[in-house]
């Protein structure tokens, strides 16, 4: 149960990392929850643990972290030129 509470939070932290800098976060859900992932650890790196920790996150530190990565990545589809295409968009042929 410990494992599904875990990818749950990490997915909420990457969502509202999302939401809160108003960029999407590539890959969806797995995207949100990798983003909380990787997020929360560099959030531990750059602020340590402190706050209210749910699901083995400090949530302060892994939101914080989590919106520098959600930046970080989209200045880098950015640059790449990376276009997000919507369904509505696209020309049937």
């Amino acid at each position: 149960m410990g494992i599904i509470w875990m990818l749950i939070v990490g997915g909420i932290i990457g969502w509202l990392a999302g939401l809160l800098t108003g960029r999407d976060v590539p890959g969806g859900i797995i995207g949100n929850i990798i983003a909380g992932f990787i997020g929360s650890w560099l959030g531990g790196l750059i602020l340590g643990s402190w706050g209210p920790v749910v699901g083995g996150f400090a949530i302060i530190p892994a939101i914080i972290g989590s919106i520098i990565l959600v930046l970080i990545v989209s200045f880098i589809l950015r640059k790449m030129g990376h276009k997000k295409e919507s369904w509505s968009s696209r020309k049937i042929n």
